[in-house]
Protein backbone atom coordinates (compact mmCIF):
# COMPACT_ATOMS: atom_id res chain seq x y z
CA UNK A 1 0.00 0.00 0.00
CA UNK A 2 1.32 3.35 -0.87
CA UNK A 3 -0.22 7.03 0.30
CA UNK A 4 0.31 10.45 0.18
CA UNK A 5 -0.54 12.89 2.34
CA UNK A 6 -0.07 16.65 3.37
CA UNK A 7 -0.05 16.17 7.12
CA UNK A 8 2.93 15.44 9.43
CA UNK A 9 2.28 11.27 9.70
CA UNK A 10 3.57 10.90 12.59
CA UNK A 11 1.01 12.75 14.12
CA UNK A 12 -1.91 12.08 11.33
CA UNK A 13 -1.71 8.61 10.33
CA UNK A 14 -2.09 5.53 13.09
CA UNK A 15 0.63 4.75 15.00
CA UNK A 16 0.92 1.21 14.41
CA UNK A 17 0.87 1.61 10.54
CA UNK A 18 3.76 4.13 10.58
CA UNK A 19 5.57 1.29 12.97
CA UNK A 20 5.04 -0.61 10.05
CA UNK A 21 5.73 1.70 7.29
CA UNK A 22 8.73 3.23 5.31
CA UNK A 23 7.70 7.07 5.32
CA UNK A 24 9.57 8.92 2.61
CA UNK A 25 9.41 13.22 2.62
CA UNK A 26 9.18 14.79 -0.93
CA UNK A 27 10.56 18.08 -0.81
CA UNK A 28 8.57 21.21 -2.63
CA UNK A 29 10.12 21.74 -6.67
CA UNK A 30 12.70 24.32 -6.64
CA UNK A 31 12.34 27.10 -9.29
CA UNK A 32 14.48 25.30 -12.04
CA UNK A 33 12.36 22.20 -11.96
CA UNK A 34 9.40 24.47 -12.61
CA UNK A 35 10.93 26.56 -15.20
CA UNK A 36 11.82 23.42 -17.13
CA UNK A 37 8.06 22.03 -17.22
CA UNK A 38 6.99 25.52 -17.81
CA UNK A 39 8.52 25.89 -20.61
CA UNK A 40 7.70 22.08 -21.85
CA UNK A 41 4.38 23.07 -21.52
CA UNK A 42 4.73 26.27 -23.82
CA UNK A 43 6.19 23.67 -26.65
CA UNK A 44 4.48 20.56 -25.65
CA UNK A 45 1.85 20.27 -27.89
CA UNK A 46 -0.74 18.49 -25.41
CA UNK A 47 0.05 21.85 -23.55
CA UNK A 48 -0.12 25.76 -25.20
CA UNK A 49 2.08 24.56 -28.13
CA UNK A 50 -1.28 24.75 -30.34
CA UNK A 51 -0.31 28.73 -29.81
CA UNK A 52 2.37 31.32 -30.99
CA UNK A 53 3.28 32.35 -27.80
CA UNK A 54 6.46 35.15 -27.27
CA UNK A 55 6.99 34.89 -23.76
CA UNK A 56 11.04 35.99 -22.19
CA UNK A 57 12.69 33.52 -19.90
CA UNK A 58 12.99 35.91 -17.56
CA UNK A 59 9.32 35.91 -17.17
CA UNK A 60 9.20 32.25 -16.63
CA UNK A 61 11.65 32.45 -14.16
CA UNK A 62 9.91 35.26 -12.53
CA UNK A 63 6.59 32.84 -12.84
CA UNK A 64 8.70 29.86 -11.67
CA UNK A 65 9.54 32.04 -8.17
CA UNK A 66 5.95 33.42 -7.41
CA UNK A 67 4.28 30.10 -7.55
CA UNK A 68 6.68 29.10 -4.95
CA UNK A 69 7.06 25.46 -5.77
CA UNK A 70 3.58 24.77 -6.63
CA UNK A 71 3.60 23.81 -10.04
CA UNK A 72 0.23 23.77 -10.45
CA UNK A 73 -0.06 27.60 -9.39
CA UNK A 74 2.45 28.31 -12.15
CA UNK A 75 0.85 26.58 -14.96
CA UNK A 76 -2.76 27.76 -13.70
CA UNK A 77 -1.25 31.26 -14.69
CA UNK A 78 0.18 30.49 -17.76
CA UNK A 79 -2.58 28.67 -18.59
CA UNK A 80 -5.05 31.93 -17.95
CA UNK A 81 -2.34 34.45 -19.38
CA UNK A 82 -2.65 32.50 -22.88
CA UNK A 83 -6.15 32.68 -22.65
CA UNK A 84 -6.85 35.68 -21.38
CA UNK A 85 -4.27 37.74 -23.79
CA UNK A 86 -5.35 39.15 -27.25
CA UNK A 87 -3.34 38.18 -30.02
CA UNK A 88 -1.67 40.84 -31.73
CA UNK A 89 -1.84 41.53 -35.79
CA UNK A 90 0.27 38.40 -36.54
CA UNK A 91 -1.24 35.77 -34.79
CA UNK A 92 1.49 35.86 -31.51
CA UNK A 93 0.09 35.95 -27.96
CA UNK A 94 3.16 38.11 -25.96
CA UNK A 95 2.96 37.53 -22.17
CA UNK A 96 4.78 39.96 -20.26
CA UNK A 97 6.17 40.41 -16.47
CA UNK A 98 2.80 42.77 -15.77
CA UNK A 99 0.24 40.06 -17.82
CA UNK A 100 1.81 37.26 -15.32
CA UNK A 101 1.54 39.68 -12.25
CA UNK A 102 -2.19 40.07 -13.16
CA UNK A 103 -3.04 36.64 -13.62
CA UNK A 104 -1.50 35.37 -10.31
CA UNK A 105 -2.11 38.44 -8.33
CA UNK A 106 1.02 37.39 -5.75
CA UNK A 107 3.34 34.53 -4.45
CA UNK A 108 1.93 31.94 -3.39
CA UNK A 109 2.87 31.16 -0.04
CA UNK A 110 2.88 27.37 1.56
CA UNK A 111 1.54 27.72 4.55
CA UNK A 112 -1.19 25.72 6.34
CA UNK A 113 -2.38 27.86 9.58
CA UNK A 114 -2.99 24.16 11.09
CA UNK A 115 -0.25 22.10 9.94
CA UNK A 116 3.79 21.77 10.28
CA UNK A 117 4.54 24.88 8.19
CA UNK A 118 2.32 26.90 10.68
CA UNK A 119 4.61 25.39 13.41
CA UNK A 120 7.88 25.47 11.68
CA UNK A 121 6.76 29.20 10.96
CA UNK A 122 6.25 30.36 14.15
CA UNK A 123 8.93 28.61 16.05
CA UNK A 124 11.35 30.01 13.41
CA UNK A 125 9.78 33.61 14.35
CA UNK A 126 10.81 32.98 18.49
CA UNK A 127 14.03 31.57 17.91
CA UNK A 128 14.49 34.39 15.61
CA UNK A 129 14.05 37.10 18.28
CA UNK A 130 15.99 34.97 20.90
CA UNK A 131 18.71 34.71 18.93
CA UNK A 132 18.87 38.85 18.11
CA UNK A 133 18.19 38.40 14.70
CA UNK A 134 15.42 41.03 13.80
CA UNK A 135 15.46 40.48 10.00
CA UNK A 136 14.80 36.81 9.93
CA UNK A 137 12.09 37.81 12.76
CA UNK A 138 10.42 40.28 10.63
CA UNK A 139 10.54 37.70 7.54
CA UNK A 140 8.87 35.20 9.52
CA UNK A 141 6.50 37.86 10.56
CA UNK A 142 6.01 38.88 7.25
CA UNK A 143 5.46 35.25 6.55
CA UNK A 144 3.00 34.53 8.78
CA UNK A 145 0.42 37.37 8.42
CA UNK A 146 0.52 36.73 4.44
CA UNK A 147 -0.81 33.78 4.90
CA UNK A 148 -3.13 34.80 7.29
CA UNK A 149 -2.30 34.15 10.58
CA UNK A 150 -3.73 35.85 13.40
CA UNK A 151 -2.38 38.78 14.97
CA UNK A 152 -3.02 38.31 18.42
CA UNK A 153 -1.40 35.00 17.99
CA UNK A 154 2.00 36.48 17.19
CA UNK A 155 1.41 39.54 19.64
CA UNK A 156 1.06 36.91 22.04
CA UNK A 157 3.96 35.10 21.26
CA UNK A 158 5.99 38.27 21.28
CA UNK A 159 5.05 38.74 25.02
CA UNK A 160 6.10 35.38 25.89
CA UNK A 161 9.46 35.85 24.31
CA UNK A 162 9.94 39.46 26.03
CA UNK A 163 9.09 38.08 29.43
CA UNK A 164 11.06 34.30 28.41
CA UNK A 165 14.03 35.37 26.39
CA UNK A 166 14.60 39.23 27.18
CA UNK A 167 13.44 39.07 30.59
CA UNK A 168 15.89 41.21 33.43
CA UNK A 169 18.06 42.69 30.57
CA UNK A 170 15.51 44.72 29.88
CA UNK A 171 12.45 44.96 31.60
CA UNK A 172 10.91 47.26 29.29
CA UNK A 173 10.36 44.45 26.53
CA UNK A 174 7.31 43.34 28.24
CA UNK A 175 5.89 46.71 28.71
CA UNK A 176 6.54 47.30 25.04
CA UNK A 177 5.03 43.98 23.94
CA UNK A 178 1.90 43.87 26.13
CA UNK A 179 1.47 47.34 24.91
CA UNK A 180 1.32 46.15 21.23
CA UNK A 181 -0.77 43.30 21.84
CA UNK A 182 -3.51 45.64 23.26
CA UNK A 183 -2.80 48.07 20.54
CA UNK A 184 -3.06 45.04 17.81
CA UNK A 185 -6.33 43.94 19.60
CA UNK A 186 -7.80 47.84 18.91
CA UNK A 187 -6.54 48.29 15.48
CA UNK A 188 -6.53 45.06 13.53
CA UNK A 189 -5.09 44.75 10.41
CA UNK A 190 -3.28 45.68 8.49
CA UNK A 191 -2.12 48.55 10.43
CA UNK A 192 -1.09 46.23 13.24
CA UNK A 193 1.54 44.66 11.09
CA UNK A 194 3.34 47.93 12.00
CA UNK A 195 2.78 47.46 15.69
CA UNK A 196 3.84 43.82 15.58
CA UNK A 197 7.06 44.49 13.94
CA UNK A 198 8.02 47.60 15.99
CA UNK A 199 7.90 45.25 19.21
CA UNK A 200 9.03 42.29 17.36
CA UNK A 201 12.18 43.90 16.39
CA UNK A 202 12.38 45.37 20.03
CA UNK A 203 12.58 42.21 21.49
CA UNK A 204 15.10 40.94 19.01
CA UNK A 205 17.30 43.65 19.50
CA UNK A 206 16.77 43.83 23.38
CA UNK A 207 19.56 42.30 25.59
CA UNK A 208 18.75 38.50 26.93
CA UNK A 209 18.65 37.02 30.29
CA UNK A 210 16.43 33.84 31.11
CA UNK A 211 17.24 34.08 34.78
CA UNK A 212 13.64 34.41 35.61
CA UNK A 213 12.49 32.07 33.47
CA UNK A 214 15.09 29.39 34.61
CA UNK A 215 14.09 30.33 38.05
CA UNK A 216 10.58 29.50 38.11
CA UNK A 217 11.05 26.15 36.41
CA UNK A 218 13.29 25.14 38.82
CA UNK A 219 10.95 26.51 41.98
CA UNK A 220 8.01 24.64 40.17
CA UNK A 221 10.27 21.93 39.92
CA UNK A 222 11.08 22.04 43.65
CA UNK A 223 7.12 22.29 44.75
CA UNK A 224 6.42 19.61 42.91
CA UNK A 225 9.03 17.06 43.78
CA UNK A 226 9.78 17.25 47.27
CA UNK A 227 8.58 18.81 50.75
CA UNK A 228 9.40 22.95 50.80
CA UNK A 229 9.02 23.41 54.33
CA UNK A 230 6.82 25.64 56.82
CA UNK A 231 6.55 29.70 55.75
CA UNK A 232 8.81 30.68 58.83
CA UNK A 233 6.10 32.02 61.23
CA UNK A 234 7.46 35.81 61.24
CA UNK A 235 6.45 35.96 57.72
CA UNK A 236 2.95 34.77 58.27
CA UNK A 237 -0.28 37.12 58.50
CA UNK A 238 -1.89 37.45 61.80
CA UNK A 239 -5.33 39.69 60.84
CA UNK A 240 -5.86 38.96 64.74
CA UNK A 241 -4.58 39.22 68.54
CA UNK A 242 -4.88 35.80 69.20
CA UNK A 243 -2.79 34.80 65.96
CA UNK A 244 0.22 36.61 67.23
CA UNK A 245 -0.47 35.11 70.49
CA UNK A 246 0.49 31.64 68.69
CA UNK A 247 3.35 33.25 67.48
CA UNK A 248 2.26 34.53 64.22
CA UNK A 249 3.86 37.59 62.59
CA UNK A 250 6.46 37.76 65.82
CA UNK A 251 9.60 38.84 64.77
CA UNK A 252 9.31 40.15 61.61
CA UNK A 253 11.57 43.34 60.79
CA UNK A 254 9.76 45.68 58.48
CA UNK A 255 12.21 46.53 55.68
CA UNK A 256 11.66 50.21 55.41
CA UNK A 257 12.15 51.15 59.02
CA UNK A 258 15.89 50.28 57.89
CA UNK A 259 18.88 52.56 56.16
CA UNK A 260 18.39 51.67 52.72
CA UNK A 261 14.95 49.81 53.07
CA UNK A 262 16.43 46.57 53.64
CA UNK A 263 17.41 44.46 56.52
CA UNK A 264 18.51 40.55 56.59
CA UNK A 265 16.23 38.42 57.91
CA UNK A 266 14.86 34.83 56.77
CA UNK A 267 12.58 34.18 54.24
CA UNK A 268 12.90 30.81 52.45
CA UNK A 269 11.67 27.87 55.14
CA UNK A 270 14.05 26.18 57.17
CA UNK A 271 14.38 23.40 54.90
CA UNK A 272 14.60 25.35 51.81
CA UNK A 273 17.12 28.07 53.30
CA UNK A 274 20.23 28.75 51.32
CA UNK A 275 18.36 27.97 48.15
CA UNK A 276 19.68 29.68 45.16
CA UNK A 277 16.55 30.41 41.90
CA UNK A 278 17.25 33.51 40.64
CA UNK A 279 20.74 34.07 39.66
CA UNK A 280 21.32 37.34 38.28
CA UNK A 281 23.51 37.03 34.69
CA UNK A 282 25.87 39.80 33.93
CA UNK A 283 22.71 40.80 31.27
CA UNK A 284 19.87 41.95 34.25
CA UNK A 285 19.60 45.47 34.83
CA UNK A 286 18.43 44.46 38.46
Amino acid sequence: MIGATTENPYFEVNKALISRSMVVKLEPLNEEHIFTILKNAIKNPEGFGEYNINIEENTIKKLSTISNGDVRTALNALEIAVLTTQMDKNGAINITDEVIKNCIQERKQIFDKNGDSHYDNISAFIKSMRGSNPDAAILYLARALNAGEDPMFLARRIVIAASEDVGMANPNALVVANSAMQAVNMVGMPEARIILAEAAVYVATSKKSNASYLAINKALEDVQNMDTGEIPMHLRNAPIKDMENLGYSKGYLYPHDFPGHFVEQQYLPDKMEGTKYYIKDENCTQ
